[in-house]
């Protein structure tokens, strides 16, 4: 594609050409340089010299909404920056999964690559029908948590009590090393495809996904043992998932900017990183909490040293009925809080909490 191509196609995605430097379009919004610089490189765009022409009229615009906001009481000042970064990495990553969508239409088409006209016109019907999908999906999740937050109105909104789990595919590492890219690729997609539609049938929330794990979220005890155990089933079932093992914690969590922080998160880690394949270890507040359900059966384990937690507490959590361990030696394993021998297990390092070594003695002379 030629230079000429490549300003066609920006203009179109920017609704016009670059034309202010930063100093024009500060003045022009009426936000001051340094709040428009970072809030310009919160949201992940590359620095520019001051007397560059690389704004539009559109970046005059999302500044002036930025500073309505704030001036109406709506966003405070001292989160703006950070509502920023946390609106640039999500848009970033879904920019980029989408132009990887164009490059394989390309492809498959290579007639539309060779004339920059047919190009420009793809690109100019794409754009208005993808932010269009965008916007609905946006409004329905906001519905959603709307209707949640503030049916609830006295609630603590940024910590609340919930059920976190991790969930993470056994033997990926080694996966990585004999599988080509494209095999990579296909494993990665039915496991996020797996995860999504277990994860929304059960009333959760997907925090993020990390490559060879996922980390969400349930309201309730009930909904994060139902992800964590079908989770695990359905990979039993899938052609082409390795095995999944999970950890389950529940308590009180800080949210911030759609992540989730706190010791539930970790605990919650730390047992995925010791549990078995194929098991779902939950932590003492979980095993309290599903203790009295009769779908559910908890089992508990020999307390075992993790990273930050020296005699951490926990349970296999089961189906009501479900068979124990096949081997005895599973099952002894399992009781004693034995991870599987597997070269990606665990994936956080076991440690004593108290990391002091012993001071040795002086040898007498």
């Amino acid at each position: 594609m030629s230079g000429a191509g490549e300003e066609a196609i920006e203009s179109i995605l920017l609704g016009g050409g670059r034309q202010y430097t930063r100093a024009q379009v500060a003045d022009l919004s009426g936000v001051s340089v340094e709040r428009a610089s970072a809030l310009w490189r919160a949201l992940g765009f590359a620095t520019q010299d001051d007397d560059a022409a690389v704004f539009t009229e559109g970046d005059v615009q999302a500044l002036r909404r930025t500073d309505q906001l704030i001036q109406n009481g709506i966003l405070d000042p001292s989160l703006a920056t950070s509502t920023a970064r946390m609106i640039g990495q999500h848009m970033s990553r879904l920019a980029e999964s989408q132009v990887h969508m164009l490059r394989d239409i390309l492809a498959a088409n290579p007639e539309l690559a060779a004339d920059e006209r047919q190009l420009g016109r793809l690109v100019e019907h794409l754009t208005p029908e993808l932010e269009a999908l965008q916007d609905f999906v946006w409004r329905r999740h906001l519905a959603a948590f709307a209707g949640r937050l503030l049916a609830a109105p006295d609630e603590e909104v940024d910590e609340r009590r919930l059920a976190v789990g991790f969930a993470d595919m056994v033997g990926f590492t080694s996966l990585t090393r004999r599988a080509t890219e494209q095999e990579l690729v296909d494993v990665v997609e039915r496991f996020d495809a797996l995860s999504g539609d277990v994860v929304a049938e059960n009333h959760g929330r997907i925090v993020k996904m990390l490559g060879d794990e996922v980390l969400f979220v349930a309201d309730s005890p009930a909904d994060g043992a139902e992800i964590a155990l079908t989770l695990i089933a359905r990979a039993e079932q899938e052609d082409g998932v390795p095995s999944l093992r999970a950890g389950l914690a529940y308590g009180r969590v800080l949210n911030r900017f759609g992540d989730v922080y706190g010791p539930v998160v970790n605990i919650a880690s730390r047992l995925t990183s010791v549990a078995r394949p194929g098991t779902v270890l939950v932590d003492l507040e979980l095993t309290e909490a599903l203790r009295d359900d009769p779908a559910y059966a908890v089992h508990a384990r020999r307390p075992v040293s993790v990273r930050g937690y020296s005699r951490l507490r926990s349970a296999v959590l089961r189906r009501a009925g479900e068979e124990q361990p096949a081997s005895l030696a599973d099952f002894t394993a399992e009781l004693l809080g034995l991870a599987a021998a597997t070269e990606d297990a665990p994936h956080v390092p076991l440690e004593p909490d108290d990391e002091r070594t012993t001071p040795r003695r002086r040898r007498r002379r």
